[in-house]
């Protein structure tokens, strides 16, 4: 009996096998191969730095701060302001929160416009937005849905995206000046981050009705409370206008 047919057939499965494992090599050396891509891709992106403004004067924080309206008093504002500005290549400025504090608690009462330098201040893509103290409050001023810059050279989202983030901190009278200490319009001095209330701007200068308060950029009205739901639910995130200083 010859054995001829069956020693053919075990030699062609042999190749097929040989055949079905070099295909199988290939197809994992592939697989690797673009995995490898995909990491080396995705590294070089982490890598990456943020975009880099060092000439910018002006901006509107990107972010909020983790507790709403606390920042831990005007330093804790100030320094957020500097960590984000410092993060887009321009951290070699003293740069300061728009914000004012009131006369409680013994404090003294501090005016926003007093603390932000002389100008000029340009943004991210170089518009200048005031030229002086007297000009940023002004109707002459360039606040405006199109200039309103972060340092991360986005734009802050207006009351006509889906998300809107208009409403800016400021605890502060259109002149630039501190409230009276009668009425919380600080959220404690930007201690609270529960119940009170501050003032905030509209940086869009758009709000629910034609009139002074809805296009002011930082007296439109009080928020419904200091922590971060309640600034959002009119509109805000906790953002926060930031000066160069000098």
């Amino acid at each position: 009996m010859s054995h001829e047919g069956d020693d053919e057939t075990v030699e062609w499965l042999k190749i097929q096998g040989e055949n079905d494992m070099t295909t199988q090599s290939r197809h994992v050396a592939v697989a690797a191969a673009l995995l490898a891509v995909a990491i080396s891709a995705t590294s070089s992106q982490a890598q990456q730095p943020p975009p880099q403004f060092p000439d910018m004067t002006f901006f509107i924080t990107s972010v909020g701060g983790p507790q709403g309206a606390n920042f831990g008093g005007l330093e804790g504002a100030d320094r957020h302001c500097q960590t984000l500005a410092a993060k887009a290549g321009a951290g070699g400025k003293t740069w300061r929160a728009y914000l004012s504090t009131q006369a409680v608690g013994g404090a003294t009462a501090v005016n926003a416009r007093d603390r932000i330098g002389k100008g000029p201040w340009v943004n991210a893509r170089g518009v200048q937005i005031a030229a002086s103290v007297d000009d940023l409050h002004s109707a002459n001023n360039k606040i405006a849905p199109e200039t309103n810059v972060a340092e991360t050279g986005r734009l802050i989202p207006s009351r006509l995206y889906t998300v809107n983030q208009h409403d800016i901190l400021t605890g502060t009278q259109a002149d630039g000046t501190a409230f009276p200490p009668d009425k919380d319009m600080t959220c404690g001095n930007w201690t609270k981050s529960g119940e009170g209330s501050a003032m905030v701007g509209h940086a869009d200068r758009m709000g629910l009705r034609d009139d002074a308060p809805s296009k002011s950029w930082n007296t439109s009205h009080p928020s419904r409370g200091c922590d971060l739901p309640a600034l959002v639910s009119t509109g805000g995130a906790g953002l926060l206008y930031c000066f160069a200083a000098d």
